[in-house]
Parts: structure tokens; C-alpha cells; sequence
């Protein structure tokens, strides 16, 4: 009887312990929350710069599809009353998903499409917004430091105010 009651009591945790387990777990949980956030903004830091690029590329192939003479400054380039421009570039970011005819395919239905779909800025807030109006479109006749939209995309930009961790202003990417 003595060694049962010897063995109960050396059983289960101190109030001690407990309050320095507690103590551990929250000075861990301190140090991976920034960690966590951290990584948060750096997965959108990379979305919103493959993004970018994925955009820009679609606008280049366009701009050279009009180079290589696949449609040309007077001529129709899309659908009907769709003329482009003298600078030759898409006039909106949907033209690049609708694609455009393509005179050098023998079928007559024949488009050729730059994107599959808009990507949306991930650093846009609004769900009901469409992609194509999460980002900020620079005409080919704006000057850089002052971008403003116009008859076509020349480039595209992030709208979000925040500054990456790189310390560049997302506008700036």
C-alpha cells in the first residue's frame, strides 16, 4: 500500500511545468506569426510578378504578330470596326484572350489568342472587380514617369499602394 500511493503522486505534471510549457509554445507562436505573414506577402510578391510577366509577354506578342504583318496599321485586326492603331498594340487586355483572325492561316476561322485568361492582381482586394480592371494600363503615347491609359496597352502595373519587400512601391514593378 505505501508504493501505491508513492507511485500516484509522482504521477502527471506540475503547475511548474505546465507554466513553462505554456511559456515555450507562446514564445515560438511569436516568433513563427511574422515568419508566416512574411511568406504570405512574398507568395504574392511572386504571383503578382509572374503575373506581370504573363501580361507583358501576351502585349509583346501581339505588338509583333502587328510587326510581322499580320495585320497592319489601316487594315482590320480583330473584330469588325476593330482598326488598330499606328503603335500597334492590343486596345484592351480582353483583346488579348478574344485573340485576333490570323490572314496567314489558310482556314478562315482561324485566331490566334496571347492569353488564356487575365490573371488577376493578387494584391487586389475586390472579388467582384474583373481581372482586367485589377491593373492599371499605360498607353503607348504616356510617358513613363506619369502613366495614364489611352487607345491601347502598352504596359500594365499594379494599382495596390504598397511598397514590396524589396522597397519598391508595387506601381513601380
Amino acid at each position: 500500500m505505501i508504493r501505491e500511493r508513492a507511485c500516484r503522486c509522482g504521477t502527471g505534471f506540475t503547475l511548474i511545468e505546465l507554466l513553462i510549457t505554456v511559456a515555450i509554445v507562446a514564445i515560438l507562436s511569436t516568433i513563427a506569426l511574422p515568419m508566416a505573414e512574411l511568406a504570405a506577402q512574398r507568395g504574392k510578391e511572386q504571383e503578382l510578378r509572374a503575373s506581370l510577366r504573363e501580361i507583358r509577354t501576351a502585349i509583346d506578342a501581339y505588338k509583333q504578330a502587328h510587326d510581322e504583318g499580320k495585320a497592319t496599321s489601316g487594315g482590320k485586326f480583330g473584330q469588325a470596326g476593330d482598326t488598330v492603331g499606328a503603335s500597334g498594340y492590343p486596345p484592351s487586355l480582353k483583346k488579348l484572350v478574344e485573340g485576333v483572325p490570323d490572314p496567314t492561316n489558310p482556314k478562315p476561322d482561324a485566331k490566334i489568342y496571347f492569353l488564356r485568361r487575365v490573371p488577376r492582381d493578387p494584391f487586389s482586394t475586390d472579388p467582384a472587380v474583373p481581372a482586367e480592371e485589377t491593373w492599371g494600363k499605360r498607353s503607348y503615347e504616356s510617358p513613363p514617369d506619369a502613366p495614364r491609359s489611352g487607345e491601347d496597352v502598352f504596359d500594365v502595373y499594379s494599382l495596390a499602394s504598397g511598397v514590396g519587400l524589396n522597397g519598391v512601391p508595387y506601381k513601380e514593378w
